[in-house]
């Protein structure tokens, strides 16, 4: 199993003590795959972007109208195709069953937004960092995650969750991540492809965030960074500061 460190730039924090300057070099957030994970899914690949010094507010019109313009798209697909003809909701209901979830119980959150907007049920503007999140995730038909880092305790791995490992989620209950794929910290599982924590979620307040695009395992290296870059790319655009993306798997 390969554990790749996310590199990120770290800006050193400078302290006045007794008139002398201190500069304190931060450590940079390391995100990593556990061997449980990668025991039941070898071929699993994450796209890793971190963010710092974002802006995050109402979302642009451009957004909104994209946002929109993407689900009505969408519905009209639905009306002639299956949920399972989209190869992205294909896989990750195949994941699901791998890691020990019952995909038909618990949907992927991508696979989730489908059957929200196949209802003409859209989704509402929430704020600019998870509507853009949510046309990311209809785009690539994959679950993606953003999450607050400055709520976030320590480095992070994705894992299998295990008993007793479970957080009150943005859908107001409390959800087990037991036999699930979900992403922790020190202080336990905040985030996965199902629904993400209360705790970590990305409000206006938020001015530096985590995100984990959950790529397709068929994905090759080199294009999970391509589309792990432009989305990176996109996200900045919208809300400044500074970003740096890495994809890591199981594999040396």
């Amino acid at each position: 199993m390969k554990e790749v460190s996310l590199i990120v730039k770290i800006k050193p924090l400078l302290f006045i003590i007794n008139d002398f300057p201190l500069f304190l070099e931060v450590k940079p957030l390391v995100t990593s795959i556990h061997a449980s994970l990668c025991n039941k899914i070898p071929d699993f690949k994450a796209g890793i972007i971190t963010y710092d010094g974002i802006q995050v507010g109402d979302s642009p019109q451009m957004v909104k109208g994209r946002l929109q313009l993407f689900q009505e798209s969408i519905f009209f697909d639905l009306q002639e195709k299956e949920l399972t003809d989209f190869q992205g909701i294909k896989e990750w209901r195949q994941v699901f069953k791998a890691a020990g979830t019952d995909p038909s119980r618990y949907r992927p959150s991508a696979e989730a937004l489908y059957r929200r907007i196949k209802k003409q049920n859209y989704l509402p503007s929430v704020n600019s960092a998870i509507d853009l999140n949510n046309f990311f995730s209809l785009q690539y038909e994959v679950p993606i995650g953003i999450y607050d880092t400055d709520q976030v305790s320590g480095d992070t791995v994705i894992k299998i969750g295990e008993s007793g490992d479970d957080y009150t989620g943005i859908n107001g209950r409390t959800n087990s991540m037991h036999n699930m794929i979900a992403s922790a910290d020190g202080q336990g599982t905040f985030g996965s492809p199902f629904v993400d924590s209360e705790r970590t979620k990305v409000t206006e307040e938020t001015k530096n965030a985590l995100q984990i695009i959950y790529l397709r395992p068929s994905i090759t290296i080199e294009d999970g960074l391509k589309l792990t870059e432009s989305l990176m790319d996109m996200f900045v655009q919208v809300h400044g500061g500074e970003a740096t993306c890495k994809v890591i798997t199981c594999k040396g």
